[in-house]
C-alpha cells in the first residue's frame, strides 16, 4: 500500500482484498504488516466495539518486540499519544469531551467568516499569474492558517506551527520536525494559560476535564492531524470533481456541496486509518486471522465501495458512507470540516469563474501513501484578474486600505510568504496577520 501502483489504483487492492473475505493482509510501509478491513458490516463491527478492538498503541506487538523500523513513515500517524485518538475507556471519554466541548463552540457562521478572508488572501497570491497550483498553493494552506486563526496564534509562532506542520505532512526531517512542533505548541499554550481569549486552545484549558500541558499539546496535535491534511484532500478532490468529468462523469454539473459529498463516497481523503489493536487472534473469515495485537486497519474507502452499499452510493446518502468513521471515535468535527471545504470551494470557483485544469486528468499523479487519497498537484489555469480581494475585504471591514501590503505575484509552494523589516522571514500567517489585523 505504499506504492505508486497502489496510489495510482487503490480500488483494484480493495477489490483483490475482498475476493479474500471483509479484511486481508496488507504492507502498509516496508516491514509494517496489518490487515485491513475492506468489508462495510465488518468495518461497522469494529469501529464500534472498542473492548475487543482498542486504539491504543502500546498494544502494537511488532513495534514493541523491535520488528517495526523506528525511522519508519507510518509510525507518526500510527505510534501512541496521550490524545483522544490513542485512547480508551474512561481516558479516551474524559480527552474526548474536552475536545467535542470546544469545538462545539466554533458555529457554522463563525467558521466561515474565518474561512473567508483567508480564501481571499491566499487567491490574491496567484490570482494575478493566471495559473497555479490550487493544491499547494491553496489546499494545504487554507486549513495550516485556519487553524492558526481558530488557535489564536500570535504571529511568530504561528508561522513555526505553519511551517512545521507542513513539514510533517511532507515526510521532512520527522524527529526534528516532531521536537519543533512540540516546542512550538507548547510556548503557545503557556500564552494561553496567562492571556485566555476567545479560541479553542483557551476554551480546552478552561474545560473542566482539567487537561495537564502535555495533554493539550496532544490534543492538538490530533486536531490538526485530523484537521489539517484531510481537509487539504477534501477541497483538492472537491475542486478535481467540479473541473473535471471526475468519478461521477458530470464534473461541472454538480452543485459544489454535491461534490463534496461525492468524494467522501469516491475519493474518502483519509481512505485507511483508524488502527485497532485486537485483544486477541481474530478470524476475520477465509483463514484471514489479525493476531492479537497486530495492526487492524479500517479502510474507509474500500467499506465505502462495499457493493452492499450500491443503493446508498446512487442516492448519495449521507448517512451511510464511513469517511468520518463510526463507533466512539468518529469525527467530532465533520460538520465544521464540511463547511470548511464548501467554503473554500465556492471562493475560488466565483474569483475564478473560467477555473480550468492546466492538464489533462488521466496526467494528474496521486501522492503514495497507505493513509490518504491525495493529488500530488492540481495545476489550473484561468484568466488573470487583479489582486484586490484583500483590500475589498479590508473596505467592507472599515480599516484603511493603507495598511494591506501588497499581495505578491510569485507562486509560493512553502510555508514562507515575505520578509520583514528586520530581516525575519515572514511566514504567510504574520503576512495575513499584518493584512487583516485579526
Amino acid at each position: 500500500m505504499h506504492d505508486a501502483n497502489f496510489a495510482a489504483d487503490p480500488q483494484a487492492v480493495y477489490e483483490q482484498l475482498r475476493e479474500q473475505g471483509p479484511a486481508g493482509p496488507v504492507e502498509l510501509a516496508p516491514g509494517v504488516d496489518a490487515t485491513l478491513v475492506v468489508g462495510y458490516e465488518t468495518a461497522l463491527r469494529v469501529l464500534q466495539n472498542p473492548t475487543s478492538f482498542p486504539r491504543d498503541a502500546r498494544r502494537w506487538a511488532a513495534l514493541n518486540e523491535g520488528r517495526v523500523p523506528m525511522d519508519s513513515p507510518v509510525l507518526p500517524m500510527m505510534a501512541y499519544r496521550p490524545n483522544a485518538l490513542f485512547t480508551d475507556g474512561a481516558v479516551h471519554l474524559r480527552l474526548r469531551k474536552a475536545v467535542t466541548d470546544s469545538l462545539a463552540k466554533l458555529n457554522i457562521t463563525r467558521i466561515r467568516r474565518d474561512v473567508e478572508p483567508i480564501a481571499d488572501y491566499l487567491i490574491d497570491q496567484f490570482s494575478e499569474r493566471g495559473r497555479a497550483d490550487l493544491l499547494a498553493e491553496y489546499a494545504k494552506l487554507l486549513p495550516l492558517l485556519l487553524f492558526n486563526k481558530l488557535f489564536g496564534c500570535p504571529a511568530e509562532i504561528g508561522d513555526t506551527l505553519t511551517t512545521e506542520m507542513s513539514a510533517m505532512f511532507d515526510g521532512k526531517d520527522p524527529v526534528r520536525t516532531k521536537a519543533r512542533l512540540d516546542a512550538c505548541l507548547m510556548q503557545l499554550i503557556a500564552i494561553k494559560r496567562r492571556e485566555p481569549a476567545d479560541d479553542v486552545i483557551s476554551w480546552l484549558i478552561q474545560h473542566p476535564a482539567g487537561l495537564t500541558d502535555e495533554e493539550l499539546k496532544d490534543q492538538l496535535v490530533m486536531l490538526m492531524g485530523a484537521g489539517i491534511e484531510p481537509e487539504r484532500n477534501l477541497i483538492g478532490n472537491a475542486l478535481l470533481e467540479l473541473l473535471s468529468g471526475g468519478a461521477s462523469g458530470r464534473g461541472a454539473g454538480m452543485m459544489v456541496e454535491e461534490a463534496v459529498d461525492h468524494v467522501l463516497w469516491h475519493r474518502t481523503p483519509i481512505a485507511n486509518y483508524a488502527a485497532h489493536y485486537p485483544v486477541q487472534d481474530t478470524d476475520f473469515g477465509n483463514g484471514v486471522i489479525a493476531p492479537a495485537g497486530s495492526p487492524v486497519l479500517i479502510s474507509f474507502a474500500g467499506a465505502n465501495s462495499d457493493p452492499a452499499l450500491a443503493e446508498a452510493r446512487r442516492s448519495a446518502g449521507r448517512g451511510a458512507h464511513l469517511a468520518w468513521g463510526a463507533g466512539s471515535h468518529a469525527c467530532p468535527a465533520k460538520d465544521p470540516a464540511q463547511v470548511i471545504a464548501v467554503t473554500a470551494v465556492e471562493k475560488i470557483l466565483n474569483a475564478l469563474p473560467d477555473l480550468a485544469l492546466g492538464v489533462p486528468e488521466e496526467e494528474l499523479q496521486w501522492r503514495p501513501g497507505p493513509f490518504h487519497r491525495a493529488l500530488v498537484s492540481l495545476p489550473v489555469a484561468f484568466s488573470p484578474t487583479p489582486a484586490t480581494r484583500m483590500a475589498a475585504a479590508l473596505q467592507s471591514r472599515g480599516i484603511p486600505q493603507q495598511q494591506a501590503a501588497p499581495a505578491t505575484s510569485q507562486p509560493q509552494h512553502t510555508a514562507t510568504a515575505s520578509s520583514d523589516g528586520g530581516g525575519r522571514r515572514k511566514g504567510f500567517w504574520s503576512s495575513f496577520l499584518d493584512i487583516f489585523r485579526v
